[in-house]
């Protein structure tokens, strides 16, 4: 770590915190089931609509055999939990949902 960063930044930035909700999907035991590419495109389709409304700031699919995506929601966890049990992989049990609240600091962003 080259940078020194002083108690007065991490208090500045402290306070400009938000709260988020983070959602982390794990793959499930249905994976596979009988149409699920159907299903999956479905839950894409969702995800990205969600994201063009603003409700989902940052979309992360991940490449893992367990671990399906994260997604930044700019909703209380209580919404974003009600949200993600309407996703359609989850329904089908492709897919389990975890929703936390979190903070964030508004501009962050991942680079270009």
């Amino acid at each position: 770590m080259s940078t020194t960063v002083t108690d007065e930044q991490i208090q500045a930035l402290a306070a400009t915190a938000k709260p988020y909700s983070v959602a982390l999907l794990h793959w499930g035991p249905a994976r596979t089931t009988d149409g699920a590419d159907a299903i999956e495109l479905e839950h894409q389709r969702r995800m990205v609509s969600l994201r063009e409304e603003g409700v989902i700031a940052i979309l992360c699919p991940v490449a893992s055999d367990t671990v399906a995506g994260v997604a930044i929601m700019t909703v209380p966890a209580e919404e974003a939990t009600k949200i993600m049990a309407a996703d359609p992989c989850v329904r089908a049990g492709m897919m389990r949902c975890e929703v936390h609240p979190c903070h964030g600091f508004p501009g962050d962003a991942l680079p270009s």
